[in-house]
């Protein structure tokens, strides 16, 4: 009898997913993996403000373009570097 208890109480200690996504509130985890990519997303950030920091280049008559593409530049670049710090020390908030 003691042999069916133990067996009992080592099926019940199996090891369960760390993260369980519910179904209904997020429809996309019946196709299998679900979750971000935040280094993907990173990288991804930096080579599009690079991209716009590189349209400066051309030949531009007025200077409208170019102040345009400084503000949505450095905008992009100060958000970057706001995740970067917030990602750093999210434990201490």
């Amino acid at each position: 009898m003691a042999a069916r208890g133990s067996a009992k109480s080592s099926s019940a200690v199996e090891k369960s997913p760390a993260t369980t996504v519910d179904p209904h509130e997020e429809p996309s985890a019946e196709w299998g993996w679900h979750g971000g990519f935040p280094v993907g997303t990173r990288v991804a950030g930096w080579v599009g403000a690079f991209a716009v920091f590189a349209m400066l280049i051309g030949n531009h008559e007025g200077h409208t373009e170019d102040l345009w593409l400084l503000v949505i530049g450095s905008a992009m670049v100060v958000g970057l570097i706001w995740d970067q710090v917030r990602r750093r020390t999210s434990w201490r908030r």
